[in-house]
C-alpha cells in the first residue's frame, strides 16, 4: 500500500527541522511542494531549501504542483472553504495516484505543524473517503508559529494558573476576548482584529515571518502600538506580496510569571 508522510517543517527557518522530519524526508520517494504563485514564491523556496539541505536519498525526487486560489467568501465563508478544499483534494488524489508507486512513499511538506490550523489532514481524509486510492498515513509534528512567537518575544505562553486560548481573527472580531482566557493567541487574522477590541490596555505581542531573516516583532498596549502594527504589517505585505503573522493578547494587571 502507498504510504503518505505529512511533515511539519517549522515556522519558516530550515533550522526548525526536527531529526524525525529529516528522517521522514529521506524515507520518501517523492516530496510534494505546493506552488501558490509568484507572489508567494518564498513559501515554495523554503521547501526547496529544505530539499537541498536535508535530502540525501538519491532515489528521492520532488514534484511541484499549483494550489488553486480560494474564492472570496460567497455565499458563506464555510462553503467557500469547502469548495476550495474539494478542488485541492482532487489535486492530491491525482498526485498520490500518479506519482507514488503502489508500494511507495510520498511526503507533503507542511508549514508549521500539520495539526494546527492547517487543512492538509482534512483534505487527505476527503481523498481517503472517495475510495479511489488507498494509502497509509503518518504525521510528523513541526514547530508552530505559536512556539516561534513565544521564543522571539522571550516569554512563556501561559501565566501561572491561567489558560491559553487559540483562536482566529474572525472569531476575535465576533466574540472579543474570552473572560476565562489568561492568554489569547490569534492566528489567521488578515484584518488586524486586535484593533476592534474596546479595551486598549490589552497587551499585544505580535510577530510576522517568524523564524526567518525577515522576522518582525512588536509588543505593547494596543492603544500604543495597534496602529503601528497595522502600518508595519501592511508595508511588509506589499513589499513581499504575502505575510504570515500571529500574536498573543493579555489583559493587563497580572504578573508575567
Amino acid at each position: 500500500m502507498r504510504k503518505l508522510l505529512v511533515i511539519g517543517i517549522g515556522a519558516g527557518n530550515p533550522d526548525h527541522m526536527t531529526v524525525q522530519a529529516i528522517n521522514g524526508l529521506n524515507c520518501a520517494d517523492v516530496l510534494f511542494i505546493p506552488d501558490k504563485g509568484a507572489k508567494k514564491n518564498d513559501l515554495a523556496d523554503l521547501r526547496r531549501q529544505i530539499w537541498d539541505r536535508f535530502v540525501t536519498n538519491p532515489k528521492s525526487r520532488r514534484v511541484e504542483f499549483d494550489v488553486p486560489v480560494r474564492a472570496e467568501p460567497a455565499p458563506s465563508y464555510r462553503s467557500t472553504v469547502d469548495d476550495w478544499h474539494e478542488a485541492i483534494a482532487a489535486i492530491y488524489e491525482a498526485l498520490i495516484r500518479d506519482e507514488i508507486a503502489k508500494d511507495g512513499c510520498g511526503a507533503f511538506l507542511i508549514w508549521g505543524d500539520p495539526s494546527l490550523y492547517d487543512s492538509a489532514l482534512r483534505i487527505l481524509e476527503r481523498v481517503r473517503l472517495r475510495g479511489n486510492v488507498a494509502f497509509e498515513l503518518e504525521v510528523i509534528p513541526g514547530i508552530t508559529a505559536i512556539q516561534a512567537l513565544a521564543a522571539s518575544h522571550k516569554m512563556a505562553l501561559n501565566r501561572i494558573g491561567d489558560s491559553v486560548l487559540v483562536t482566529t481573527g474572525r472569531r476575535l472580531t465576533q466574540e472579543g476576548l474570552a473572560d476565562n482566557a489568561g492568554s489569547t493567541v490569534v492566528m489567521l487574522d488578515g484584518k488586524c482584529a486586535f484593533n476592534t477590541l474596546a479595551d486598549k490596555d490589552v497587551v499585544i505581542h505580535w510577530g510576522a515571518y517568524l523564524g526567518t531573516a525577515d522576522e518582525i516583532i512588536l509588543s505593547g498596549r494596543i492603544g500604543d502600538v495597534g496602529s503601528e502594527i497595522e502600518r508595519v504589517r501592511e508595508e511588509a505585505r506589499l513589499q513581499k506580496g504575502w505575510i504570515m503573522d500571529t500574536y498573543l493578547l493579555r489583559k493587563p494587571g497580572e504578573p508575567e510569571e
